[in-house]
């Protein structure tokens, strides 16, 4: 028999542990009220593209003040499509972050361009002063990476972008609803990418995303390339791709947004309640806040400068689904080889990549759950 290459749903939740990142069953107790609603799409049968997704794109509109909104496959896709949109071809190079999840990477590559890395700065984002120095004849696009729900030092980014005349997309796919003096992730560059996955902040029941878009001939652009080039069921104004968000999706999506404000909040106060209570440890490295930045905390990452390891297995023994996000940077994932970046190439990407642990800070993490992952790192640093 074949080996079966799907990833199955333990992966995510481990039962064992009492702390999980894994929420959905909570967050989702309520489907038998969302399942009435998917009801009435199936009898109507309307599957792609329709009435949910219209409402969708017009909330999203709504809850950041954006222009125009295009809902997609994924998130993958909306980064993807955006590149396609600019005209991003082979040879074409497109500056990133080496610290972020493969998909960003996999949406440069498949579009036909070259990822070129620019090192982080210790908040985990990209460098503006790296990215000035990555910048070439062939760069056409780039892409700040908003990690864990902290937006990227975007005006520094966008003086660079109007210097060079370089468009930037952003991946806000961590990000809905993060702020930075007041404006909203995935409004700064010329398209914001958000993914709907089921661990996001925002998300449905498999893949989704949308692209928030400034200007009309994008979003023309995008809605046409998202479904085959199509204006009719006879017409076909280009060769575009097959990524729609699912109108089944789309109805998941628009009842998770009435919570959203909620949930965030939730993030927000246990975020930093651990911030309050971890600080004074001195093995441990906290992120600096911005009093003028709203961080959503898709995830909440913090350092570990000594005995990572025993750390990770302590907090697991005491329950808590602590993991890391990402223990081997882009630069040197397998798949990057014949990019011929090298160990030492990005030196706080990899730093952060070797200390760095995440902990479960969802909105179904109780004050006493916090105070249990409180309590272990006390006896772990005060013995």
């Amino acid at each position: 028999m074949n080996k079966n290459f799907n990833f199955l749903p333990k992966q995510y939740k481990n039962s064992k542990l009492k702390i999980n990142h894994n929420y959905l069953s909570s967050q989702f107790s309520d489907h038998n009220h969302i399942l009435k609603k998917i009801s009435k799409v199936v009898k109507k049968n309307d599957f792609t593209l329709g009435e949910e997704v219209n409402i969708f794109e017009n909330n999203i509109k709504k809850l950041i003040g954006a222009k125009h909104v295009v809902a997609v496959g994924s998130g993958t896709d909306a980064i993807f499509l955006s590149l396609k949109c600019l005209n991003i071809k082979e040879g074409d190079e497109v500056i990133t972050t080496p610290f972020t999840f493969y998909a960003t990477i996999g949406a440069i590559v498949t579009s036909g361009a070259k990822p070129v890395f620019a090192d982080v700065n210790f908040d985990f984002n990209i460098d503006p002063k790296e990215i000035e120095k990555k910048i070439t004849k062939k760069t056409k696009a780039i892409i700040p990476v908003h990690w864990a729900g902290k937006i990227c030092d975007m005006d520094a980014i966008m003086k660079i972008s109007k210097k060079y005349s370089i468009p930037v997309i952003e991946d806000s796919c961590h990000a809905i609803l993060a702020k930075r003096y007041g404006k909203f992730a995935g409004t700064f560059g010329r398209m914001g990418c958000f993914s709907l996955h089921p661990l996001k902040n925002l998300n449905v029941w498999g893949d989704g995303g949308y692209i928030v878009v400034k200007n009309f001939q994008d979003y023309k652009k995008l809605s046409l390339m998202r479904n085959h080039g199509l204006v009719s069921r006879n017409k076909n104004l280009l060769f575009g791709y097959n990524s729609r968000l699912d109108t089944i999706q789309a109805v998941i999506a628009n009842h998770l947004l009435k919570k959203l404000k909620y949930l965030t909040k939730k993030r927000i106060n246990n975020s930093y309640y651990l911030d309050k209570n971890l600080k004074n440890f001195k093995n441990l490295e906290i992120i600096k806040r911005e009093a003028k930045s709203t961080e959503v905390f898709h995830l909440y990452c913090l350092r570990v400068k000594r005995n990572k390891k025993s750390v990770l297995k302590q907090l697991i023994k005491g329950g808590v689904d602590v993991k890391v996000h990402y223990p081997v940077p882009m630069h040197l994932q397998p798949a990057a080889k014949y990019l011929k970046y090298k160990k030492g190439d990005f030196p706080i990407t990899e730093l952060i990549s070797r200390e760095t642990i995440s902990l479960p800070v969802h909105e179904f993490i109780t004050k006493n759950n916090l105070d249990r992952i409180i309590s272990i790192f006390k006896k772990i640093y005060e013995k």
